[in-house]
């Protein structure tokens, strides 16, 4: 990261995108706030940007006032963009054109939440390690086959930051300020925040799966780990049972127990939870969403969609147009 001021202060700009999330912008700030305090004197400032200048609401209603528009920062800056909902329509010209500018000039940039697709549309991100939240991954994979895209909580890869979104930007500040004043202070902040459990870029950022599931069995976990690492080209029930020493029958069984539905609808609901992130978050035609997601028929993806959703694929991709045009 770029290094402090000659005031041994380090200045961040807070990109405030259309529907930021409010966590992940307060869970960034606040460290820094704290830090001060604790050290006794000013380690870090931050200013507000944004598009208009004026003002930025967050996903829940509330207004943020800006300090700044898109202008010039400090070589010695750190800007962190802030996303939340509907990140493809706050990636708009002017501040795709205003990243790459100050990254050009050598500005560390990082993105918080789904604001990393921001900086891999502005191409900050090629030959990068980055994250973003685990609900637009998928959608993260096929648009930018570029960015070495990670589960990690974050990821700090030379001049760029990422996030997973949620309390992660926590993570993040709390290694900014042990790398800039030791983890003594890091620590303490974190006890300021109640914060119990100080994950590093090693951690990943979704529950294990007993945790998701609320059922510790080690051979349904392995299952289900397996049908998520097969999506676009599903294994039948047989070939899974086995791979853990089972018949199929007790598979079925094990599945009716603890997830009430059968192996075979378990895994078809985790594809069609796929589709319809690749649907509601990409560009990608219908057609290719249904073979990503392991459907050699558009017609039987459709019908399975319909039945699962009560709508189709195409209606979905319909409403999600309309409302990311409003």
């Amino acid at each position: 990261m770029a290094g402090k001021s000659e005031a041994g202060t380090r200045h961040f700009v807070f990109l405030l995108l259309e529907n930021f999330t409010l966590l992940s912008f307060a869970g960034a700030i606040e460290p820094l706030r704290i830090a001060n305090a604790q050290a006794g004197r000013t380690l870090y400032t931050w200013s507000l940007a944004g598009e208009n200048g004026e003002f930025m609401r967050c996903s829940n209603g509330a207004e943020f006032k800006l300090d700044m528009n898109l202008g010039e920062v400090g070589r010695d800056d750190v800007i962190l963009a802030c996303g939340g909902n509907d990140v493809q329509k706050a990636a708009t010209k002017p501040v795709l054109n205003w990243l790459r500018r100050e990254a050009r000039r050598g500005v560390t940039v990082g993105g918080l939440c789904t604001a990393s697709y921001v900086l891999a549309k502005a191409g900050l991100l090629d030959g990068k390690r980055a994250t973003i939240h685990w609900e637009n991954q998928d959608s993260f994979a096929e648009a930018f086959e570029e960015v070495e895209l990670t589960k990690s909580v974050f990821v700090m890869d030379g001049h760029r930051l990422s996030t997973a979104g949620g309390t992660s930007s926590i993570d993040l500040m709390l290694k900014i300020i042990a790398d800039d004043h030791g983890e003594s202070l890091a620590n303490v902040v974190a006890d300021q925040l109640i914060y119990t459990s100080i994950r590093t870029d090693q951690d990943t950022q979704r529950l294990s799966i007993p945790t998701r599931i609320g059922v510790r069995h080690p051979k349904l976990s392995s299952v289900i780990q397996m049908m998520e690492r097969n999506i676009e080209e599903p294994v039948s029930p047989s070939i899974l049972a086995k791979k853990v020493g089972m018949s199929t029958r007790q598979l079925e069984r094990l599945f009716r127990r603890y997830l009430n539905r059968s192996p075979k609808r378990y895994y078809m609901e985790l594809r069609l939870q796929k589709a319809r992130n690749l649907l509601m978050q990409t560009d990608m035609s219908v057609i290719n969403v249904a073979l990503a997601c392991g459907f050699a028929s558009p017609s039987h993806f459709s019908k399975c969609y319909r039945a699962h959703y009560n709508t189709t694929p195409y209606r979905e991709r319909g409403t999600q147009s309309s409302r990311l045009a409003t």
